[in-house]
């Protein structure tokens, strides 16, 4: 919806009154198609994982409860159970979110007849209503909503995307970035190489780690029933989750690791096992006490992704920026914003499945974060410095 908005024709109209006079409904009903939209096709999604359950499976309410359910948590929310509370964001769902409420920012930038502050503010209020709805809406005694962390997540999640894409398309952000310094564009460079770098060989990990155990992850399916909804749904919840393992594989990259509650430790100084959720994503968890060799190949992960970006910020560097100490400095600075980035993403996918043994899940963010900004920044300082050295010749 937010693409059909995107190519409406008045939004070139030639008289300047009409974009002004449209762009206050333009506002709310591009925002609010984010959220209508979004938890449209998670219920669709959870209906059809329903009609495939021969007992029935949910009712609409049901499925469309879960679905909100799940919005909610993307944003940072947290679900009150009996058993404790839920804290834990699908990464992936998160990710749609953002990419819709940039593509918002985006069309609003259009609206140049509107002063950016004012549209930006009321973007983010209305997506805070609309979540403050959802969230009464499926709150109830056995699963509350807890509105200060998810109306505080909603919020900051509509303010930097919606930000964001407005910045782009305004060409308020490259007017920003004029201002800074001229090195600085090769370090964000850098750190975006860096950081694709790092998803991609930790999704690596992860996937290795699933490949190697596919007959534990056939037998934790089937042992929650084989059926046909029941195996959709799980593959499903490991889909929008496998974000989320990918922070944690960045956490045992890093040398901290990550744990899956109090009792259950994957690092490469030693691993402590617990029983964990009977979710199949976590067939990837080692079977015993031994260090498997994959965790000690993923710490290569870190040096890698600093060389990457190393090498970003070197090839972009010219003559006015600096020569290849200027450039190994600049390198230590790329590495420090990958770490403070890591810690983020670490910190994001992670929280807590309830009180008790899964109190805490992932990475630890601070940990995490200082390791790979030690790690990135020595690599990708030397690779930055050769890299400007070899072109300056």
């Amino acid at each position: 919806m937010v693409s059909l908005l995107a190519r409406l024709p008045w939004l070139r109209h030639p008289d300047e009154r009409a974009p002004r006079v449209q762009a206050g409904w333009l506002v709310p009903a591009a925002t609010a198609a984010v959220t209508v939209g979004g938890v449209a096709v998670l219920t669709l999604a959870v209906v059809v994982v329903q009609t495939l359950d021969p007992t029935g499976g949910l009712p609409f309410s049901g499925s469309l409860a879960l679905a909100a359910r799940l919005w909610l948590l993307a944003q940072g929310g947290q679900i009150r159970l009996s058993s404790g509370s839920i804290v834990l964001a699908p990464l992936l769902v998160t990710a749609a979110i953002a990419w819709g409420l940039s593509r918002v920012g985006r069309l609003l930038g259009r609206a140049d007849e509107l002063r950016a502050g004012r549209v930006l503010s009321i973007s983010v209020a209305v997506h805070v209503v609309l979540t403050l709805a959802v969230s009464l809406l499926v709150s109830s005694p056995g699963a509350r909503i807890g509105l200060p962390r998810t109306l505080l997540g909603a919020l900051v999640l509509a303010g930097v995307a919606v930000g964001w894409g407005m910045g782009r398309d305004s060409g308020l952000l490259d007017s920003a970035l004029d201002r800074l310094p001229s090195a600085v564009r090769p370090m964000l460079r850098g750190v975006l190489a860096g950081m694709l770098a790092a998803l991609a060989l930790c999704g690596f990990v992860v996937a290795v780690a699933l490949g190697a155990d596919t007959h534990g992850y056939a037998a934790v399916s089937g042992s929650l029933g084989g059926a046909g909804a029941g195996a959709v749904g799980l593959l499903g919840l490991g889909a929008i989750l496998l974000p989320n393992a990918v922070a944690a594989a960045l956490g045992l990259a890093a040398g901290p690791g990550f744990s899956v509650g109090t009792g259950t430790l994957i690092s490469v100084h030693g691993i402590s096992l617990s029983p964990v959720p009977a979710l199949p994503l976590l067939a990837a968890l080692p079977d015993t006490q031994a260090v498997p060799l994959l965790a000690f190949l993923s710490q290569v992960v870190p040096v890698v992704v600093g060389l990457v970006a190393g090498t970003t910020v070197g090839r972009w560097f010219t003559d006015p920026d600096g020569g290849p100490v200027v450039a190994g400095l600049a390198g230590i600075g790329t590495g420090v914003l990958m770490g403070v980035l890591s810690a983020l993403f670490t910190w994001i996918g992670g929280g807590s499945l309830g009180n008790g043994a899964l109190v805490t899940v992932g990475a630890p963010p601070l940990s995490t974060g200082l390791a790979v900004a030690a790690q990135c920044g020595i690599a990708a300082a030397l690779a930055a410095a050769t890299t400007r050295w070899r072109r300056a010749r």
